[in-house]
């Protein structure tokens, strides 16, 4: 038995556990009349609704105790003042530096580390102003209309997902691309509808030697110098993020267009450092600053609140409940806002890289459940996919909905009935359908006897099911930067109380290791029988049928 599970807290929620697992909370919602207002609250232009949630009082007031006992104010401090906390890499954990608006430094080893993030943050700026104004220009002398970003992992899925979920404040001229996956048809397929002279590349690789990266700019400068010829060209047309100024100038870009990122920025992390660049480009200064803003004050809010007020604190210890005492073994997340539909896959790999552990700080294996598999979709898609399995499914998958009020570009009736459907789903699987309410139903169709008898199992809908609420006023790059951070804050929240290192990512490495070995057995004439049978099977058929 771990620490955790023996200790004073846990103890204690597992005896409420097993006091309130069976309660349903149609009659919670019964015998408090104001169990909304207690259970809800706003902060960072985020309305956060937790009232359907398998939870009392009580349950709050035990999962507020384990986080007290799991260190997290002191931890919560120790991430603000730039302590290394990433113990295995010896690393500070300073993405909120990125986004620290106010004048107070925070110091990595001794240096405060604010100067040179506003260094580079002007650099984006003045950058970003010099393509969207036209005033930066091609080798042609014509503006930049398709920005390529070549990036994998939090290099392309944090700003992926934000230029598309603030399209509309996007500048018109500009086209957003980005190409992540090693497989060739991604990037061949988009360079087919891209024009040299107007399109500009950002590669971003911290060492500027990350394999998938490395072979898309690769083929992405050789399409470009095959229809232009001059090698000069690329300095124009070819940006770098990235700390390998020695790499990046033998690629043929100019040093004075790499954008430096620090050892303290994890990947998942980094879309506040310039790894951000293309949302600057797309969005503009005023924008991407408001996104900035919105995450100071999510920051702001965990690191000041107490716990009891705390949003990223009250999410994650709901996120622990389900896990470790409902046995929960996934987590929906389901926003009601076609911009968001990509939010989901962010999550995944902030959430899933982050706690996806077996370890604890102390190199001890758990005995306990840790992160939650991450998945989503746009909320109404997912109505007519997979919201069956979560309604009369045998799994608890606690859910995520997030909806914004106001739908500026979307005619009515479409925002109407979309937000009706949000609202509905809560309720949904909240209150469930009973025997009674099924017969009632079924005598109002002239469905009776054995007839009814037969259909009335099939059309129970348990409840019960848990839910958190995020309304917005409306989707603006202040509110997704909030939300981006309370997710962020909430996975830290999360791995505190679990004891791991939601920082690092060795299991990452392993298949990367391997890969290597391997690529050189499929160039390899010949057998392969350095593996497992099962592997070097798989080889060897691929090598006889692949094209020769």
């Amino acid at each position: 038995m771990s620490k955790l599970t023996t200790s004073p807290a846990w103890q204690a929620l597992a005896a409420h556990y097993q006091e309130v697992s069976k309660l349903h909370m149609r009659d919670l919602f019964a015998q408090d009349p104001q169990r909304f207002d207690k259970f809800s609250f706003e902060s960072g232009g985020l309305f956060f609704d937790y009232s359907k949630n398998r939870i009392t009082e009580e349950t709050m007031s035990l999962l507020f105790d384990l986080a007290r006992q799991s260190g997290l104010e002191d931890r919560i401090k120790h991430m603000f003042s730039g302590e290394k906390i990433n113990r295995t890499e010896d690393r500070a954990v300073l993405h909120v530096a990125l986004r620290n608006l106010d004048k107070n430094p925070i110091y990595v080893d001794g240096e405060d580390v604010m100067p040179k993030v506003n260094a580079v943050k002007e650099k984006i700026f003045r950058f970003s102003d010099e393509v969207r104004s036209g005033e930066r220009v091609g080798y042609t002398g014509k503006a930049f209309t398709d920005i390529v970003n070549i990036g994998i992992g939090g290099s392309d899925l944090g700003p992926l997902m934000v230029c598309n979920a603030l399209k509309h404040y996007g500048h018109e001229r500009l086209k957003m691309h980005f190409i992540s996956t090693v497989d060739g048809d991604q990037i061949v397929s988009t360079l087919k509808t891209l024009n040299p002279e107007t399109t500009l590349f950002i590669i971003s690789s911290k060492t500027f030697t990350t394999q998938e990266t490395l072979t898309n700019a690769r083929t992405a400068r050789k399409w470009f110098l095959d229809r232009v010829g001059n090698e000069s060209h690329i300095a124009k047309h070819f940006v770098a993020v990235s700390t390998n100024a020695k790499a990046v100038s033998e690629f043929g870009i100019d040093t004075n267009n790499m954008f430096e990122f620090w050892d303290w920025v994890g990947g998942r992390y980094s879309l506040w450092s310039a790894i951000g660049l293309p949302i600057a480009i797309f969005l503009g200064k005023h924008d991407y600053q408001d996104l900035l803003h919105g995450a100071y004050t999510m920051d702001e809010h965990f690191k000041n609140k107490p716990l009891e007020q705390n949003l990223p604190v009250i999410m994650g210890m709901l996120g622990v409940w389900y896990v470790n005492f409902f046995g929960a073994r996934t987590h929906l997340v389901s926003p009601y806002n076609q911009s968001l539909y990509r939010f989901p896959a962010y999550l995944q790999q902030l959430d899933m890289e982050s706690n996806g552990k077996t370890v604890t700080l102390d190199g001890e294996r758990v005995d306990y459940q840790t992160g939650p598999v991450v998945w989503g979709d746009a909320g109404i898609n997912g109505q007519h996919a997979y919201y069956q399995l979560l309604h009369q499914g045998s799994q608890l998958v606690p859910i995520d909905f997030i909806g914004s009020i106001e739908h500026p570009n979307i005619p009515e009736p479409h925002s109407t009935i979309l937000m009706a459907n949000f609202f509905a789903q809560t309720e949904a699987f909240l209150r469930g359908k009973n025997e009674a309410e099924v017969r009632a139903e079924l005598d109002k169709l002239g469905i009776t006897g054995e007839a009814q008898d037969a259909l009335v199992p099939h059309k129970i809908f348990e409840g019960n099911r848990p839910t958190n609420t995020v309304l917005m006023q409306r989707l603006t790059p202040r509110r997704l930067g909030a939300l981006i951070a309370l997710y962020e804050h909430k996975i830290f929240v999360q791995g505190t109380v679990w004891n791991v290192n939601s920082y690092d990512q060795w299991g990452v490495e392993l298949g990367k290791q391997l890969a290597k070995a391997i690529e050189n057995d499929l160039t390899t004439p010949g057998l392969t029988t350095t593996h497992d049978g099962s592997t070097n099977g798989l080889i060897n058929y691929y090598k006889r049928n692949a094209p020769r």
